[in-house]
């Protein structure tokens, strides 16, 4: 489990997340944190080992409501098959202290690095044995049929960004299943197939999710074209194609805000792409 993204900005923030691990980690009598830090997307998280065990711990302002995020770990424990291969989690805690609520998560301790260190984009191709592809079907394929009211993607986000990010028309979407919803190559482990970071599961449209993961290789052509092969029963279908597009909005409307700059113009000619295929 390796960094992720960069820490705060600030240094203040660094150092209110920093001690609020470090209570966390008092009060859940864990040993001192050791090792790399992983900070999450503009350091909301912030993650560390803690003797045999991983101490993650969440930050949100009090002024704001909680939303799926918030507890996206601890309801993959209770909801999800154990086949999904995934850490445990062992223990959650939650405290207020100034302007922030805090949550404390303690799961075991993957000790396979993640593909891609320092962002979801990944940089180099992926040589992964034939098992960990296999693995990795079976593992979305029984996610897909998990029952669940959690909505990670929503039908007003596409009715309002689709026109804006795709240059179409907004589409209904009629094929829902459970996804991860944040599949990337910072959340996969390598040696063994294992999926980190639940916080976002719940509905999304068929083909979203590896639509999503195909999105993240497309600047490794070799790895994108066996995301390609692997997934082509969900991503050379009406459903799929569209789950797809839904998930190329959305990284086109992160990279328009100055996000992996280096996927801009490879999201694009997908995109094209992808609309082609869908025309009749």
């Amino acid at each position: 489990m390796d960094q992720l993204f960069a820490p705060p900005r600030t240094l203040v923030e660094q150092q209110r997340m920093r001690q609020a691990h470090r209570s966390a980690a008092r009060a859940l009598l864990l040993p001192a944190a050791h090792g790399p830090e992983s900070w999450g997307w503009q350091g909301r998280t912030l993650s560390r080992r803690t003797g045999d065990r991983w101490l993650r711990v969440v930050s949100q302002p009090q002024d704001k409501p909680l939303g799926r995020l918030w507890d996206g770990a601890a309801a993959a424990e209770t909801a999800l098959p154990r086949t999904i291969p995934r850490p445990r989690l062992a223990d959650v805690m939650d405290w207020t202290a100034g302007e922030h609520r805090y949550r404390a998560e303690v799961s075991e301790l993957v000790p396979w690095p993640a593909l891609q260190r320092g962002g979801p984009v990944l940089e180099h191709e992926a040589d992964l044995p034939n098992v960990w592809w296999t693995e990795l079907r079976g593992a979305l394929t029984t996610l897909a049929g998990v029952s669940t009211d959690r909505l990670s993607v929503r039908q007003n986000w596409i009715d309002r960004n689709f026109p804006t990010y795709l240059g179409m028309p907004p589409i209904q979407i009629t094929a829902w299943v459970t996804g991860h919803a944040d599949l990337h190559w910072g959340n996969l482990a390598a040696d063994h197939l294992v999926i980190f970071d639940w916080e976002s599961w719940g509905a999304v449209p068929r083909g979203y999710d590896e639509g999503l993961l195909h999105a993240y290789s497309l600047a490794t052509p070799a790895t994108a074209a066996r995301i390609r092969h692997e997934f082509a029963h969900i991503l050379d279908t009406p459903h799929g194609r569209t789950g797809e597009l839904v998930a190329l909005a959305q990284l086109l409307q992160v990279a328009g805000r100055g996000h992996h700059p280096e996927l801009r113009g490879h999201l694009e000619r997908r995109t094209q792409h992808v609309i082609t295929q869908l025309t009749p």
